[in-house]
C-alpha cells in the first residue's frame, strides 16, 4: 500500500469493514442527528435493548448483596482460572441451567465469560477453518455476522417466517446447507423478532440440524423472559438428537447488562464435542482470551441460588403491558405492520409500508428522519439483515413507549402521502 513516496505493508481488514454496521454505531449516528437539531425534544431510546431505561427495573438486592459480599471478601481480586472459570460458578451454572434439560450438566460442560458477546467471540473462532460456513437467522443478532466475518468464517442466511409467528424456514435451511456447514445460530426468545419458539418447532429444527450434520448455537440470552403463550424451551432438551451450545447472561434476566457476566454451555450427552476435538479447542482458545472479573464470577452462586420467583414474575408482567401498548398503539400507526405480538425478550419486528409515505426511501432514512424530528430512536431492519423493518425496544417506562408511538404516528402523518 503506498502513500506518496512510502510504501507500507499494512492495511485495514476489508473484512471487518463490510460488517461495521452495529447497534452501536447506528444508536451513536442516530444521536448525531439528534444533537444536531436545535429544536430537539427528550430522546426516547427505542433503539437499543438496555432494560435500565425502564425506572421500573431493577435488580435484586439477592444479586447486588452477592456482588458485595464477594467484594467485601477479599478472596476474589485475582486472576480466574483460565480454563472456564471459577469452579464455583460453573458449578452453580451448571445447576441452574440442568432444571430445564434432561440431562444434568455438569460444571465442565459450562465456560464462564465476559457476557454473551464474548461467548459468540469464542465460539465462532473455535469452529472456523478453510472454506467453512455457518448458518444465521434473518432476521438475527448482527454479532455473529461481525465475529464470522473477522474469523474469515462464510456466512450463509436462513429465513424465519414473519407469517408464521417468525419460525424457521426449514426448507430454505436445508438449501443452504453443504458438506462445509459446521453450525446453525436460533435465538429463543428471539431478539430481534419478540417470538419463542414452541416444542415442537425445536424439535424439527434439532432433526433438521442432525440430518445436516451440524450443530446448534441457542442463544438464549432471554431465557425465561417469556411472557405469552409459548413458554421457554431451552434447545438443550433436544441434546439427545443434535449437539448443542447453549449461550446464556445475567444481563437482561437480572436487568444488568452493564455487569457483563455471561456462559456457554455443551449439551451433548453423546460427547460429539469431545470426538471431534471442540472442547480441547475451546479450552486452548480460553487460554489466549479475557476472563470475566472474578468478583463477579464468584456472586453467580448466590445470585442464581437466591433469587425469588416473585422478583421474575413482577419483571414479566411490566414487559407483558408493555407488549400490549405496544401492539395495539401500532394499530394506530397505518405506515407499520407489527405481524405477531411480542411474546418474549424485549423487543418486536415492525414492517414500513412505503407505499403511505412520501420523501423516505428506506428503513435507515426512516429512523435518521424520525430521530431528528421527533428525538425517537428505532433501529433499521437493514442492521438486523431484514431491509425496510424496525426493531423496537419493549424495556422503556409504558409512558415513554406511550410518548414514543404518539411521535411516530405524528412524524408518519407528516410524511404521509397524499390522496
Amino acid at each position: 500500500m503506498e502513500n506518496g513516496s512510502e510504501k507500507w505493508n499494512f492495511q485495514g481488514n476489508e473484512e471487518l469493514n463490510a460488517s461495521a454496521i452495529s447497534v452501536r454505531g447506528v444508536y451513536n449516528m442516530l444521536m448525531e442527528s439528534i444533537n444536531n437539531n436545535e429544536d430537539k425534544k427528550p430522546v426516547i431510546p427505542l433503539c437499543r435493548v438496555d432494560p435500565t431505561d425502564n425506572s421500573l427495573f431493577r435488580t435484586t438486592l439477592d444479586a447486588t448483596d452477592a456482588v458485595a459480599n464477594a467484594l467485601q471478601s477479599f478472596n476474589f481480586n485475582s486472576y480466574p482460572p483460565s480454563s472456564g472459570g471459577l469452579y464455583d460458578a460453573r458449578r452453580a451454572i451448571a445447576d441452574y441451567l440442568s432444571s430445564d434439560l434432561p440431562n444434568k450438566l455438569s460444571p465442565e460442560n459450562v465456560f464462564v465469560t465476559a457476557g454473551g458477546t464474548q461467548a459468540i467471540d469464542i465460539i465462532l473462532p473455535v469452529i472456523a477453518r478453510p472454506g467453512a460456513n455457518i448458518l444465521l437467522p434473518r432476521p438475527g443478532y448482527p454479532q455473529y455476522e461481525s465475529r464470522a466475518n473477522c474469523c474469515l468464517l462464510e456466512v450463509r442466511y436462513f429465513d424465519l417466517l414473519p407469517e408464521r409467528e417468525w419460525e424457521v424456514d426449514l426448507d430454505s435451511l436445508e438449501a443452504l446447507a453443504d458438506e462445509n456447514s459446521v453450525a446453525m445460530v436460533l435465538i429463543s426468545p428471539s431478539n430481534p423478532c419478540g417470538n419463542v419458539f414452541t416444542y415442537q418447532h425445536l424439535k424439527r429444527v434439532a432433526e433438521t440440524a442432525r440430518k445436516l450434520g451440524i450443530f446448534v448455537i441457542s442463544d438464549e440470552v432471554y431465557a425465561h423472559v417469556a411472557f405469552g403463550s409459548n413458554p421457554f424451551v431451552s434447545m438443550g432438551v433436544f441434546s439427545s438428537i443434535v449437539p448443542v451450545m447453549t449461550i446464556g447472561s445475567l444481563s437482561k434476566r437480572w436487568l444488568v447488562p452493564g455487569w457483563r457476566i455471561g456462559w456457554f454451555a455443551t449439551c451433548d450427552p453423546h460427547g460429539i464435542f469431545q470426538k471431534t476435538g471442540i472442547v480441547t479447542n475451546i479450552i486452548n482458545y480460553l487460554g489466549v482470551n479475557s476472563d470475566a472479573p472474578t468478583f463477579l464470577q464468584a456472586a453467580i452462586p448466590q445470585i442464581l441460588e437466591r433469587t425469588k420467583d416473585d422478583f421474575f414474575s413482577k419483571n414479566l408482567n411490566i414487559m407483558r403491558e408493555a407488549a400490549n401498548i405496544f401492539y395495539d398503539g401500532c394499530k394506530e400507526i397505518p405506515c407499520l405492520r407489527c405481524p405477531h405480538k411480542p411474546e418474549g425478550a424485549m423487543v418486536a419486528m415492525v414492517e414500513i409500508n412505503f407505499s403511505q409515505l412520501e420523501g423516505i426511501i428506506d428503513d435507515v432514512d426512516f429512523c435518521t428522519k424520525l430521530a431528528k424530528e421527533e428525538s425517537v430512536l428505532l433501529l433499521p431492519g437493514v442492521t438486523l439483515g431484514l431491509k425496510n423493518w424496525l426493531r423496537i425496544s419493549l424495556a422503556v417506562d409504558s409512558s415513554d413507549l406511550e410518548d414514543g408511538l404518539s411521535r411516530i404516528k405524528a412524524f408518519s402523518h407528516r410524511h404521509a402521502k397524499m390522496p
